[in-house]
């Protein structure tokens, strides 16, 4: 089915976002599992995992529209030097892909791509359940101090 041009453009602009939170998070992942952080590791790994079938997705309904998926695109991958740090960094590409999945899916909405729309909507849940995680790890970091979040997260 030929898709709409737009809709395709902003799918790539999606994807290239996923592909870059992949590579960020993965770092991030094993990072924690280096300092012996075990649960942030599996956590964070998960969370790289559920970026990839995101991308997996958005290739998917790219090539049913018949357009050309790019993977070769990345955005600028922000590397956090210590856990505050990378959960901080994890949150602002939350943010922005929650900007960008309501963005994208008024467009489709608009032009009438309903299959993509939904689509697009259940990514969106996703990525609301991985910030609203972030910012819980980030009040209990404010809470707790920073020496005890991460005695929590040890093997």
């Amino acid at each position: 089915m030929k898709g709409n041009e737009k809709i395709i453009a902003k799918l790539n602009d999606l994807l290239a976002d996923e592909l870059t939170a992949i590579n960020q998070y993965i770092v991030h992942s094993e990072m924690c599992a280096n300092w012996g952080y075990e649960q942030l590791h599996k956590h964070t790994e998960k969370r790289a995992i559920d970026e990839m079938k995101h991308a997996e997705k958005l290739i998917g309904r790219i090539l049913f529209l018949e357009g050309l998926p790019v993977v070769s695109h990345l955005n600028k991958i922000i590397i956090g030097a210590d856990v505050t740090i990378q959960h901080t960094n994890d949150h602002a590409a939350e943010v922005g892909a929650i900007q960008a999945y309501n963005a994208a899916i008024k467009l489709t909405a608009e032009l009438g791509d309903n299959g993509t729309r939904e689509l697009l909507e259940d990514i969106l849940k996703d990525e609301e359940a991985h910030i609203d995680w972030i910012e819980a790890q980030l009040d209990q970091i404010k809470q707790m101090g920073i020496q005890n979040y991460l005695v929590e997260q040890l093997g």
